[in-house]
């Protein structure tokens, strides 16, 4: 019987025959048994429902994010190592082509480090800011606007999508104040700048492109005031936080070169509410260089961002599991960072 499956029972490899029977071309019948599967070729159950299930997840993720503002901070191990900072520009593209509107701004403190170092300069840190005489943010603005920003631009260009580097002094994209330091306030950090202003028309323009905005945490003293020819040196975890706040971001992550936030075990705590956060400072569960990170985090959060991320940079492909593998709910892979929302 035509199509008819049977068994053979003498091949060890458990393969599948089809009987069929047809008319050549010259008119001839032609059948005979024909091997039409192999069951190890042939995908397990557990592995078919798993890949659906991966690309149900993904598609509700799509389904709220498309059209929406993503900010991404970029620092830590994930833009040292070549090989992730690879798979971040291939992440970027990618969801790109998802038909997500990204924005990155990008630190880079080693390598402001290491040449700072080359050529002699001294600075010094205050309450986890950089101190930054003239001569510190020249550098600073050299490595930052010159070969970090553009290796980032290009890396994601590479990757098959579109961006392109710009510094907060472009077009009064950040035009900031002078920052004081201390818990008084009365810190002398130099040319260290709070941002006080946000040119969301620029980055939007180019959103609607369809092109990345790549930011350098440089900026400018605002329009028609004093300083507004100072340079300044911004905190590149502030830079994003503003403006996330200032786009109402529906993500921001801030990829590092931690796990994420954690309890006093050192279990990682995978979703925190700003109150959370705040009983957790209070009674020194967060402590040190995780107050700044997680205060970053909560000031977006209150700025209008739906969800602050902490995301573990040394995770490959980090960016797309936290923002594509937490569904609808948007509460990230639950295996590399923690989550902050309202």
């Amino acid at each position: 019987m035509a199509g008819q499956q049977i068994q053979d029972g003498d091949n060890n490899d458990d393969e599948t025959y089809c009987y069929f029977r047809g008319i050549g071309c010259d008119g001839s019948v032609i059948a005979g048994m024909q091997p039409v599967s192999s069951r190890r070729q042939l995908p397990s159950l557990a592995a078919s429902e798993g890949f659906a299930g991966s690309t149900i997840t993904i598609a509700s993720s799509l389904c709220s994010l498309r059209g929406k503002n993503i900010v991404v901070k970029y620092g830590g191990n994930a833009m040292t190592s070549p090989e992730l900072a690879t798979l971040f520009c291939q992440d970027i593209a990618t969801l790109q082509k998802l038909g997500l509107r990204i924005v990155v701004v990008h630190g880079g403190g080693p390598m402001i480090n290491s040449m700072l170092e080359k050529l002699g300069v001294e600075s010094s840190w205050e309450g986890g800011m950089r101190v930054s005489t003239e001569e510190v943010v020249d550098v600073a603005a050299m490595v930052l606007c010159g070969t970090v920003n553009k290796n980032i631009s290009g890396g994601i260009s590479l990757a098959g999508g579109r961006a392109l580097g710009l510094s907060g002094r472009d077009d009064g994209l950040l035009q900031c104040t002078k920052l004081y330091g201390g818990d008084d306030g009365e810190i002398d950090l130099g040319n260290v700048g709070q941002v006080a202003a946000v040119n969301t028309d620029l980055i939007n323009q180019l959103l609607d492109a369809g092109i990345t905005p790549v930011i350098a945490p440089i900026g400018k003293g605002c329009e028609g005031q004093d300083d507004e020819a100072v340079v300044y040196n911004i905190n590149a975890d502030v830079a994003a936080g503003r403006i996330a706040g200032e786009l109402k971001a529906e993500r921001l992550l801030f990829l590092t070169d931690i796990a994420g936030v954690l309890d006093k075990e050192m279990k990682l705590m995978e979703t925190l509410t700003c109150d959370d956060i705040d009983n957790l400072i209070d009674d020194e569960t967060i402590t040190g260089g995780m107050i700044p990170k997680v205060t970053y985090a909560t000031d977006a959060v209150k700025l209008g961002v739906k969800g602050a991320f902490i995301t573990d940079g040394r995770v490959p492909h980090a960016l797309l599991n936290e923002i594509l593998a937490g569904g609808e709910e948007g509460k990230g892979s639950g295996g590399g960072g923690t989550v902050v929302t309202l």
